[in-house]
Formats: structure tokens, C-alpha cells, sequence
């Protein structure tokens, strides 16, 4: 080939190279490719006791440290309610998360503690299933929470956005969100946990008081079982002999079977020194009062729970009055006084 065709043919390849460079040129406002933006939730954990057994956690609301804390910002905010209140209004940290006084017609507010191990939820056994399904009740029925006032909220938008991956807000991720933060409310370093992990000892009076709660003696374990101090079951402990009130026939009013009159869910003793009423209405309001109706005050009705009909309590326990403040002492080994001022619960709005 003469070299004048030669230079001819190369020349005319450099045009073409430029000209596919050219139409390869990025432009001002490229399109870029979709890609997966969604938020990965860190994973966290329940710090309990070793001698509690492991809770059940649902595959779907597993323990992440975001939902956690967006739990927690609306356990303490009213926006959850259309008057003002929040959960925490109720459930106040250093009363253990209950309530200092009876509000006036107002049923004892039970503790948010240690909740984790329950599948029974109020006084009367009305609410069953995970903490999801009792926060839903909260949600729905108890507050009645206004859903545009929370989709509407700047705060809470890109939060339910980023770690529920929804554009709407339902009372579900709401309710999902609050399990998340009552969940992890435990109550695990009273000196009784300490003393059950070899860390520390009982006084005298602490370790007679525990054998009685442990023993036929005071008969206090069959109910409220070790470790959560609570079996969260229905009994009838012969509190009344006639319920002229609707509160205070129980369960019946969940189940209308006669054999549930009376009945309540045991209450859970953690930190129950700290609290100034006890039973479902109230009535009693010292440690001393309760121990004295357990001794020899029951009604020995029907349906009275076996555990309270047992032969040697026909006529009552006959406790000493050195063996009731014996057990009054070791109820205060109950008392977690780390939980009740612990940072990571507090209200962090």
C-alpha cells in the first residue's frame, strides 16, 4: 500500500477513536444506578441474671439498639396521647416504673418491669401474647394515639423511615417500637441477685426471712416464683367473699366463668417495697398489712386457689411477729436501687 493511503487510513482511525470518546462522555446530569440505601439495624441485647431463664423474643421485633432508643423517646412523650400523658406519667423509673400514689379511680398501676417473662398482662389477665400485642393495647385503646399528629412529627418521620423502612407510620411500628424499650426494663442487681450469684450475703433477719419465703412456712414461692418472683398466672387468694364490684371479680370478667371470680395475676415483688398500695384496688398499703392478710385474713371462698387451701393454712400461717419483720427484710433484698436511677432507662427526650 503506498504510504499516502497509508496516512490517509491512519488519520481517518484517530477521527473515529475521537468521535466514539466523544459520544462516551458522561453527561452534565448522569443517571445513577439504584442502589440499596435501607438502614442495617444494629443488634443488641437483654442484660439479665444468669439465674433467669432466657425470654422469648419474636423473629420479627428482635432487639436492635435503634428501635430501642426511638422506644424509649416515646415511652416519655405525650405526643403517644391526645390529654397530655405519657407512659411514663404512670410509670415513673424511680418507683420502680409504677406509680407512687392510687390515683383516685384509678386501678394500681402495675409495674413495667421484667416484662419480658410475661405472656399475662393487667390485674386481670385481659391482655395475653408478646409486649407487642400489650403495647398495641396501649397504643389503640389506652391512648388512642392520634397517627397524623406522629406522621406529621419531624422527629419521628425519618426515624420510623430509617429503622421500620415505612413511609407511613401504623400503630404496629409504634407498638413495636415501645416492646422494644420495655423489654429491655430489668430489674437484675437487687442484693437478692447478688446474693443468688455468691456476691454478697444476707443479714440474719435477710436469710430468715428468704427461708420462710422459700419454705411451707410462709408459702410465698408457689406463687411468686423464682427468679422473676412472679408465676403470671391467675389465683383466687381469697381476698373477698363477695365482689360487689366489677374490679374486683378479676378474671371473670375476661372469661365469665363463675370459677374466675376473684381471680388476679400475681403480682411481682420486684422492688415491691417501694411501693405505697398493693392489691388490685389498693386496699392494703404497707408490706406489714399484706403479710397479715396472708397470715389470717383470707376468705375461704369456693374457688379458693389450692395453694392457699392446703391443710396446715385452714386456720392461717400463725407467723410470729419476728418471723413477719424477718420477711419483710428479705422482701427488701428485692430492691434494685441501680435500676431505678440507671441512665440508659431515663427519659432521654
Amino acid at each position: 500500500m503506498k504510504p499516502k493511503y497509508t496516512t490517509i487510513l491512519f488519520l481517518l482511525a484517530l477521527f473515529l477513536i475521537a468521535s466514539t470518546h466523544a459520544c462516551k462522555k458522561k453527561p452534565d446530569n448522569p443517571i445513577v444506578p439504584p442502589t440499596d440505601t435501607l438502614y442495617t439495624l444494629t443488634p443488641d441485647t437483654l442484660i439479665y441474671p444468669p439465674h433467669f431463664p432466657a425470654p422469648e423474643l419474636p423473629a420479627d421485633n428482635m432487639p436492635a439498639k435503634e428501635r430501642y432508643q426511638l422506644g424509649r423517646m416515646l415511652y416519655y412523650d405525650t405526643i403517644l396521647s391526645n390529654d397530655g400523658r405519657a407512659c411514663a406519667g404512670c410509670h415513673i423509673q424511680n418507683y420502680g416504673f409504677s406509680a407512687p400514689a392510687l390515683y383516685k379511680n384509678v386501678m394500681p398501676v402495675l409495674p413495667h418491669e421484667n416484662l419480658a417473662w410475661y405472656k399475662n398482662f393487667m390485674w386481670d389477665g385481659s391482655k395475653t401474647g408478646t409486649l407487642e400485642d400489650l403495647m398495641l393495647f396501649e397504643v389503640t385503646d389506652f391512648f388512642g394515639t392520634d397517627l397524623s399528629k406522629i406522621n406529621a412529627s419531624t422527629k419521628y418521620k425519618p426515624l420510623f423511615k430509617k429503622y421500620f423502612r415505612v413511609d407511613n407510620i401504623t400503630r404496629k411500628e409504634i407498638a413495636y417500637a415501645l416492646a422494644q424499650y420495655v423489654r429491655k426494663i430489668i430489674t437484675r442487681q437487687s442484693k437478692y441477685d447478688l446474693y443468688m450469684q455468691g456476691l454478697v450475703s444476707l443479714t440474719p433477719d435477710e436469710y430468715y426471712g428468704y427461708r420462710i419465703f422459700f419454705t411451707e412456712t410462709g408459702d410465698c414461692f408457689h406463687c411468686h416464683s423464682n427468679p422473676v418472683m412472679s408465676d403470671n398466672q391467675m389465683h383466687n387468694t381469697g381476698l373477698d367473699s363477695l365482689y360487689t364490684k366489677d374490679a374486683d371479680k378479676g378474671y371473670f370478667n375476661v372469661t365469665g366463668n363463675t370459677n374466675d371470680l376473684g381471680k388476679f395475676r400475681t403480682a411481682n415483688l420486684r422492688n415491691v417495697a417501694q411501693r405505697n398500695y398493693y392489691m388490685h384496688d389498693g386496699r392494703f398499703t404497707t408490706l406489714q398489712q399484706v403479710i397479715d392478710f396472708y397470715d389470717h385474713g383470707m376468705h375461704k371462698v369456693n374457688n379458693l386457689d389450692p395453694i392457699m387451701a392446703l391443710p396446715f393454712k385452714t386456720d392461717g400461717l400463725h407467723l410470729t411477729d419476728l418471723q413477719k419483720t424477718q420477711l419483710i427484710a428479705f422482701l427488701k433484698t428485692l430492691t434494685d436501687t441501680t435500676f431505678v436511677t440507671d441512665p440508659t432507662l431515663s427519659n432521654p427526650n
